[in-house]
């Protein structure tokens, strides 16, 4: 598994964007949103239960995201068509403000290291990555156990400060001074 330190891999993957007929997929790449930090979370599959709860929560803390020059990017290995569907049909999705990125010959996700080893599905990763593609946090939980957003962007806080950050951190709470 990739982890803190190395660099994201490159990837060439189509993704729901948009409802809008017309405008509804995108090609995105690592460098689609160059010079952006990026949030990249995968989960296991569409239609099921804890997704769409994490899914959502990330739709609702998009503006949070973007506030700090960060770009989220949905990740599974369903194609783009299943996540228009999934979109259309499930009210928490509709509205998405983020890419769903389809790694549909799960080659961003098996180079990443996250498929679970007995069902070939993505585990519930998230990736910070800076500005110049290294990853700088990572969080994976079992297929069964949903993350914490807001730890994700408490997280993100911490590292944009460039500076040591004790445990419980909180953006605006004084960081750690050396001698």
């Amino acid at each position: 598994m990739l982890t803190v330190g190395s660099n994201f891999p490159s990837f060439r993957l189509q993704a729901c964007v948009s409802l809008e007929n017309g405008k509804q997929f995108q090609e995105i790449t690592e460098r689609t949103h160059a010079g952006k930090w990026r949030v990249v979370f995968s989960w296991p599959l569409d239609f099921t239960f804890v997704c769409p709860t994490e899914i959502a929560e990330f739709g609702r803390k998009n503006a949070e995201f973007a506030d700090r020059d960060a770009q989220v990017l949905g990740l599974s290995c369903d194609s783009e068509y299943v996540h228009l569907a999934w979109r259309q049909q499930h009210p928490d999705l509709k509205n998405l403000p983020f890419p769903m990125l389809a790694d549909r010959k799960r080659e961003l996700c098996g180079a990443l290291g996250i498929l679970h080893p007995g069902e070939g599905i993505p585990l519930r990763a998230t990736y910070i990555v800076d500005p110049q593609g290294i990853i700088r946090f990572v969080s994976v939980h079992d297929l069964d156990v949903g993350r914490n957003v807001d730890e994700v962007l408490r997280t993100l806080d911490a590292l944009q400060t460039g500076e040591l950050c004790p445990c419980n951190w909180k953006k605006g709470e004084e960081t750690l001074k050396v001698g």
